[in-house]
């Protein structure tokens, strides 16, 4: 793997400048706040290829990721495009030098990342991905917190994210781009469970329910609620449930319960609920800190330059993927599905 004298010595870059969220922006300020030099945006609108030369004056901007490859010195890349379109923009980067960093979800299919981390280990570059929320105030509270053992031996994890509201008319909205209504908030929401629980993956049930609502997609629409039931060789449990019909959502977004009490994290604050010697329940409340996100460029860098240990792995943003393949073949078949490898 190649080795930088400095962070300035990394020229980074960009696939996809779309407008959703202005992500090419922002993630070439946090490469550039990590010390590296924005120098290469790849994007097929002519027009946000203008937007991005606005943003950075000077900047090389190319219509095609190939040309990109053969034309531009620029060595490592961020890639902010459908997640159906993660692995094989992630593969033509690896293959040709290039680190590269994928938005989350890493990919769709545990197949696609096992050839993104095949095609790393041979070319020798890094891949990562943008799971910058591992970083986010609220978990860094719950690690900090739920680490000291303040809910006793970790028995259930309840992630959950829902709202009544029909899908939008795009990329997202379809299934077979995005994965399914899983592969949004899921990922993060099990990036944030796998930082608590400690143990191996052994099986995965999913149930689903799609027709409800419709979309320009039509058949391809996201299911409209999905459930994945994880099993772990430590006996915890893990639920996750996206839904797009609560009409009664539950307060937090991941539920840590243990022998000794339960933590529910939300993003502003936490819980601590636990019984006391009389039998009465004691609550613990309180705010988060603030989000940390930045360090995610800030480790890629000190990793490329400083030899640091990378934080987020390929290996760990396949976990996630791993589990919602999983989920969607149990959903799709009505039976459990073991896990592969964890």
């Amino acid at each position: 793997m190649s080795k930088y004298k400095k962070a300035s010595d990394i020229k980074v870059g960009v696939i996809g400048y779309g407008g959703a969220f202005n992500m090419g922006r922002s993630h070439l300020n946090e490469m550039a706040k990590a010390g590296m030099t924005p120098t290469a945006v790849a994007e097929l609108d002519p027009e946000r290829l203008k937007v991005a030369e606005a943003d950075f004056p000077g900047i090389a901007t190319y219509t095609s990721v190939a040309t990109m490859l053969k034309k531009s010195d620029v060595n490592l890349l961020a890639i902010i495009t459908p997640h159906n379109t993660h692995a094989k923009l992630a593969l033509q980067c690896l293959n040709a030098g290039r680190h590269a960093v994928c938005e989350k979800p890493l990919a769709i299919t545990t197949q696609e990342c096992d050839a993104m981390i095949a095609a790393a280990q041979k070319n020798k570059v890094v891949l990562s991905t943008y799971h910058n929320r591992h970083w986010d105030g609220h978990i860094l509270e719950a690690v900090k917190r739920i680490k000291t053992g303040v809910i006793g031996d970790l028995v259930r994890v309840e992630c959950r994210m829902g709202h009544y509201m029909q899908p939008g008319d795009w990329w997202r909205s379809s299934k077979k781009t995005s994965g399914g209504v899983l592969y949004d908030w899921g990922v993060h929401l099990l990036e944030y469970a796998l930082q608590i629980i400690d143990s191996d993956i052994t099986e995965v049930s999913a149930y689903s329910h799609s027709g409800f609502w419709k979309t320009k997609w039509e058949k391809d629409t996201v299911e409209d609620e999905a459930t994945a039931v994880i099993r772990f060789k430590s006996g915890c449990m893990l639920t996750l449930r996206i839904t797009t019909l609560d009409h009664n959502p539950r307060p937090g977004i991941v539920e840590f319960s243990g022998t000794k009490g339960t933590y529910l994290m939300d993003f502003a604050g936490f819980e601590i609920y636990q019984y006391n010697a009389k039998g009465e329940i004691n609550v613990l409340k309180g705010r988060n800190p603030a989000s940390e996100g930045w360090k995610l460029y800030q480790n890629i860098a000190d990793h490329l330059v400083k030899g640091e240990k990378l934080i987020i792995t390929p290996e760990w943003s396949r976990r996630p993927i791993h589990i919602l393949d999983l989920a969607n073949q149990s959903a799709k078949s009505g039976k459990a599905v073991k896990a592969k490898y964890s």
